[in-house]
């Protein structure tokens, strides 16, 4: 079925191939207006799911740092306790000492018990600094994460409600638009679709418009536009690329200017001839 409908395609005049992709051109172009009545909420919303799933992975960060820090303090609560256990070990074996290298060697290792003890003490202090800054980030980047959960709800159901205006319409236009490409030729359909891309306002056909290409505004010459009207070949603007036809194919009256009314010569108007004058009569003498 795939290849019948391939083969019509390509069996299809160009006169009915321009038709056909300026029609799905008109309901491209319906479909983007819809877009554009989202604007920029879609986006919004998308910038707000990454915010939120990074602000979810910074907490999880801190809280496990957190977490590893308080598990840091307890072992060197338990090593600071250890170390006490020697210290009072140690003084209590001074008492018994036979002589002065084994108190010598006893007082030193209270000296280093009681040092550990120390950096045990510096190490939990400064963890304990460390806890309170984590902790006042992790309350920080909650609220944020409240506040970018409460947008995100606010644009998802403005998102949701345009949406719903638009979602029959558009999956109308959709459905015809998938009809209408089966039945245009897939190397012509892919050339549009690249031309479409890479064009502003997303038209890949345009038609003449005073003598200009629809789509730059580039003046076409003459000749140009008589092998456009001929719809004998598919022919491109030399400027920006897209597909041109002319305006009676897309259903447009074109545009002509008005002819000048030739000006008619000025004629005299014939003036009636003069009466000839009576001679005047010869006064006579009597």
């Amino acid at each position: 079925m795939a290849k019948d409908t391939k083969k019509d395609a390509a069996d299809l005049s160009v006169e009915q191939k321009l038709k056909a992709l300026y029609q799905l051109q008109t309901m491209l172009s319906e479909i983007d207006k819809i877009k554009t009545l989202r604007g920029e909420l879609p986006l919004e919303v998308q910038d707000l799911e990454d915010d939120i799933a990074g602000l979810n992975t910074r907490i999880e960060k801190i809280e496990g740092d957190i977490k590893e820090l308080k598990s840091a303090v307890s072992q060197k609560k338990i090593d600071i306790q250890n170390a006490q256990s020697s210290v009072d070990k140690y003084t209590e074996q001074q008492n018994n000492v036979r002589n002065n290298r084994e108190f010598d060697f006893l007082t030193k290792e209270i000296e280093f018990q009681a040092l550990e003890i120390e950096l045990c003490t510096k190490k939990i202090n400064e963890a304990y600094e460390i806890i309170n800054q984590r902790t006042e980030e992790l309350e920080k980047s909650k609220v944020d994460l409240t506040e970018r959960s409460e947008d995100l709800e606010q644009k998802r159901g403005e998102l949701e409600e345009i949406v719903s205006e638009t979602k029959s319409q558009e999956e109308k236009l959709r459905t015809k638009t998938k009809t209408l490409e089966t039945t245009i030729e897939p190397r012509l359909l892919t050339a549009f679709k690249r031309i479409r891309k890479n064009s502003r306002n997303g038209l890949g056909i345009v038609y003449v418009q005073r003598d200009a290409c629809g789509g730059c505004f580039n003046k076409i010459p003459p000749q140009r536009q008589m092998d456009i009207r001929m719809r004998k070949k598919i022919i491109v603007c030399e400027y920006c690329g897209r597909i041109i036809i002319d305006p009676e194919l897309a259903g447009v009256i074109s545009e002509t200017k008005p002819e000048e009314e030739k000006k008619k010569p000025a004629t005299r108007k014939k003036s009636a001839p003069k009466e000839p004058k009576e001679p005047k009569e010869q006064e006579t003498k009597e």
